[in-house]
């Protein structure tokens, strides 16, 4: 009978040395008094922004920051954190893109053995929670990248993480719970939302701060990369496979950057109870419309879409004789798809059905 303790601990220990901290610093105005606790992000954890901040009057004995104090008065402080971990000796770390979101952020990688170094964000996926950066050190401990296609329910797995921003290398046990999830997470302080597909659910206890570490399996391989959680609810987190992540690193040796295919279209996928309530043709499809997000477009001009003279209302009804549903989505055709790769779609406009070619282009 197979050991799962025994089995737990080795996979832990294989693993672990390769796991790092990730540190979020900012120039900020001089605050002598914090008006405001500490706040838990949806995935990191951080602290409150004076841009952030309410305007109000001080309360007796505190005092709030200045928010026309520059950057030369200012002083650079730690605003939030996560996890990551190591894949090349040489010193690439991979974690989630919402933990290096911030363009103006600076990113201190801490390792296990507490050795600091800063961090260079190389490269972040324009489609999935996925970013790769880079330490200046060599002959560094590395993980192993399972196959996230081998993954099955019940299977046991394990998260290791910098939970809290506190406990590094906090280690939690659990199973996975389903497969295939889709799920919409917050990208940062900005606003930004991002739609997750085909992300791995787990019961694993993943806190704030886990985002960026890996999901092993027994064998000490990363499967997945932790990546959110659902406040309010128990035992259920998600993780990004780590194939996802596989292509990127591939990329990151080839190129020197992540190459993502681009199309140029917005859209929402029917099914059979929007097109009962829209009065719709038919119940299948991507309808190509713009969101609700001010000055966007439903067809990005001078895009793959633009080219291929598709407007906004149309429906996207097959790519390559593959039916558009809402379990086989435009985007996740484009995913699995390359830039260069020729498209031809089967588009219906009004009651007039078309078929139309493009090419698809890397996304910038």
């Amino acid at each position: 009978m197979i050991d799962i303790e025994k089995q737990t601990i080795e996979a832990v220990k294989k693993v672990g040395p390769a796991v790092v901290s990730i540190a979020i610093s900012k120039f900020m105005p001089k605050i002598r008094q914090m008006p405001f606790p500490p706040f838990f992000g949806p995935f990191g954890f951080g602290m409150p922004l004076p841009e952030d901040l309410p305007d109000r009057q001080a309360g007796p004995g505190e005092m709030l920051p200045d928010k026309h104090l520059g950057k030369s008065k200012g002083e650079k402080v730690k605003v939030g954190g996560g996890s990551g971990f190591i894949v090349h000796p040489d010193g690439l770390v991979l974690t989630n893109k919402h933990v290096v979101f911030d363009t103006e952020a600076e990113y201190t990688v801490v390792t296990s053995d507490e050795k600091e170094y800063a961090g260079k964000v190389i490269s972040r996926d324009p489609m999935n929670d996925v970013a790769v950066l880079k330490i200046d050190a060599r002959g560094l401990p590395a993980v192993q990248l399972g196959n996230s296609n081998k993954i099955e329910l019940g299977q046991t797995v394990v998260a290791i993480g910098n939970a809290l921003g506190l406990f590094t290398n906090t280690v939690s046990k659990g199973i996975i719970s389903g497969l295939g999830r889709k799920i919409s997470a917050s990208m940062g302080q900005g606003g930004q939302v991002e739609n997750l597909r085909n992300v791995i659910q787990t019961d694993v206890a993943i806190n704030q701060g886990n985002s960026g570490g890996p999901l092993i399996n027994l064998d000490g391989e990363v499967i997945g990369i932790n990546t959110a959680i659902i406040f309010g609810a128990q035992n259920i987190g998600f993780s990004l496979p780590i194939n996802w992540a596989k292509a990127d690193l591939e990329d990151i040796i080839k190129f020197g950057r992540i190459v993502r295919p681009f199309i140029g279209l917005r859209y929402v996928m029917l099914n059979k109870e929007l097109k009962e309530k829209y009065a719709l043709p038919v119940d299948f499809g991507a309808l190509v419309i713009k969101d609700h997000i001010p000055g966007t477009e439903a067809v990005v001009a001078d895009s793959p879409a633009d080219k291929a003279g598709i407007k906004e209302n149309d429906i996207v009804l097959e790519i390559n004789g593959d039916k558009l549903t809402e379990k086989n989505e435009l985007a996740d055709i484009i995913q699995t798809a390359k830039v260069g790769d020729e498209l031809e779609m089967t588009v219906m406009r009004k009651d007039k059905t078309m078929r139309v070619k493009t090419v698809l282009e890397e996304r910038k």
